[in-house]
């Protein structure tokens, strides 16, 4: 059975940083992104950050470019997430997501285009 674990929110100040984990299991395709999206109060839910697994490519929006940092390990069983110089507006519920798509058209790592979603892990970034 396919999942996506969220953890890593945390209570953080401004300035400071903070790691996501996504956990992933039950994937065997090797054509799938992962994206990371935030929800904040009375928002709707917005992209920050997109993995395509297959040949690593990474997009941000200029919201976080330079600020957060998407990866993953060898075993492509957990994607990070780096927040780092995070600011209030960056609070929000965090969510990663899995995209699969057609190697011939690539992905968009959209929130409509997304397949599976985790179920969140909250980061507050507060004084």
């Amino acid at each position: 059975q396919l999942q996506l674990v969220e953890s890593g929110g945390d209570l953080v100040q401004p300035g400071g940083s903070l790691r996501l984990s996504c956990a992933l299991s039950g994937f065997t395709s090797d054509y799938y992104a992962i994206g990371w999206f935030r929800q904040a109060p009375e928002k709707g839910r917005e992209g920050v950050s997109c993995l395509n697994m297959d040949d690593f490519t990474t997009y941000y929006p200029d919201s976080v470019k330079d600020r957060f940092i998407v990866a993953t390990e060898g075993a492509k069983r957990t994607v990070y997430l780096k927040v780092n110089n995070p600011k209030p507006g960056d609070t929000g519920l965090y969510y990663c997501a899995a995209e699969f798509f057609n190697p011939d058209y690539g992905n968009t790592c959209q929130v409509g285009d997304m397949d599976f979603w985790g179920g969140g892990t909250l980061v507050n970034v507060s004084t």
